[in-house]
């Protein structure tokens, strides 16, 4: 293995590393909302110096490799692809600061009743679901699993627009506890947001293994 294979693979692990780290950033957004946990919340707001921390390392790394090894061909298209992707996991590590911090201001806890009208697990499962399959797709450099994410946004897309009219509807009505509906929709829009940043990752595997552009285009 030459010297830049190696600095290849070890770039190529850190980004899986900042996915993860991400990926369990969500995971306790979750569980801190549905258990109203403030230690996940200030667990989540810690973390966050990590992530950022780990994404300028990325930065620096790509940069030192396109200076010392001048790549070409596959390994150019991945160092290219990794500045995006590791930029884009860094915006969804501050989707989940700012999740966490909704759930910081909460008074008391969401009713299981909310969460299941405003589809709270569904949207998670998915959004994390289409993180797991961009993972996937890179650890295999497998484009037909980076192609699945695409598929699975249409339901966030959906679940989003339901919280919208759901949230109009139930602080028209003078429901009891209206910040906790418009909480619910800023967290729904901050998943749905991770599911845009997940597609832009998508495309970034797909332009690595096939050297084709699809911003702009039909993903499927």
């Amino acid at each position: 293995m030459s010297h830049l294979d190696t600095e290849i693979h070890l770039l190529k692990e850190e980004l899986i590393e900042m996915q993860r780290l991400v990926r369990s950033q969500l995971s306790k957004c979750k569980n801190a909302l549905i258990a109203f946990d403030h230690d996940l919340v200030a667990e989540v707001l810690y973390n966050e110096k990590r992530v950022n921390a780990l994404e300028l390392k990325i930065d620096r790394d790509c940069e030192n490799i396109l200076a010392l090894f001048n790549p070409v061909a596959i390994d150019l298209r991945f160092v290219l692809a990794t500045l995006k992707i590791n930029s884009n996991l860094e915006r969804i590590g501050d989707n989940a600061e700012g999740i966490a911090r909704y759930v910081q201001d909460l008074d008391n806890p969401i009713s299981s009743d909310v969460l299941r009208d405003y589809r709270f697990k569904e949207m998670y499962s998915t959004a994390v679901s289409m993180m797991d399959d961009a993972l996937d797709a890179l650890i295999k450099e497998d484009t037909s699993l980076a192609r699945k994410v695409f598929i699975k946004d249409d339901l966030l897309d959906e679940i989003n627009r339901a919280a919208t009219e759901m949230t109009i509807t139930n602080i028209s009505d003078n429901k009891l506890n209206p910040l906790h509906y418009l909480s619910m929709l800023s967290i729904i829009r901050k998943f749905e947001r991770v599911g845009d940043q997940t597609k832009n990752i998508a495309e970034e595997i797909i332009f690595f293994i096939e050297a084709k552009v699809l911003k702009h285009e039909n993903k499927l």
